[in-house]
């Protein structure tokens, strides 16, 4: 039995949608053709990103789900967490977080983890790697998708089905970002990374 969800939960999820189409984002791509895989959200700019991923999601029918520190799915504010699509990581565990997730994905009929692989606002274009092998292990297909602040743009890309080369796949992906935002610096860097790596140590990890 599906548990309903908390009062709070679908109060912020209407004021985030409402905000969404206040601005006036307009939408490029389709719901993926799959049951289970990864967005990538990027370029990560502004605080205004998680309310267009939260937007955009809704108006594709697509229920985003993200990481969260296992502790804060504990106590009163467990259930809320749980409803806005938080999955607990446990981040001591052996293998990290990224055995926590490929675990998730494992359980999980379906699932649309959404992942800001700069990490953070400040970042120059560097990305982390951890989505990668997240995607790798749960074997699902990583989703590229974008935001453009200025035009009031963004959208998602085709699904990537990750092939163990991250050179190769990362490359792929950068074409997508460099396609879709030719002005912007990150994804310049992005690009320049792709063509600089080698191949990735399957048993290498990057949290």
């Amino acid at each position: 039995m599906t548990r309903k969800r908390s009062f709070l939960s679908r109060v912020v999820q209407r004021v985030l949608i409402a905000l969404y189409r206040w601005k006036g984002w307009r939408l490029e791509g389709e719901k993926p053709p799959c049951d289970k895989f990864i967005i990538l959200g990027a370029p990560h700019t502004s605080n205004w990103d998680f309310i267009f991923f939260i937007g955009a999601a809704h108006e594709l029918g697509i229920q985003p789900s993200f990481m969260g520190k296992h502790t804060l799915f504990e106590g009163p504010q467990r259930n809320f967490m749980l409803d806005m699509g938080g999955i607990p990581v446990v981040r001591h565990k052996s293998g990290g977080y990224v055995r926590s997730v490929t675990e998730a994905f494992a359980q999980a009929d379906e699932m649309a983890l959404v992942i800001a692989p700069e990490g953070s606002r400040t970042s120059k274009g560097e990305w982390r790697s951890g989505f990668y092998h997240i995607a790798l292990g749960a074997g699902v297909p990583i989703v590229p998708a974008w935001v453009n602040h200025e035009t009031m743009r963004g959208g998602l890309g085709d699904p990537i089905m990750p092939t163990g080369d991250y050179r190769a796949d990362l490359a792929r992906i950068a074409a997508f970002y460099r396609e879709k935002r030719p002005d912007c610096e990150r994804f310049v860097v992005l690009e320049k990374t792709a063509q600089s790596l080698d191949q990735l140590d399957g048993e290498q990890t990057d949290a």
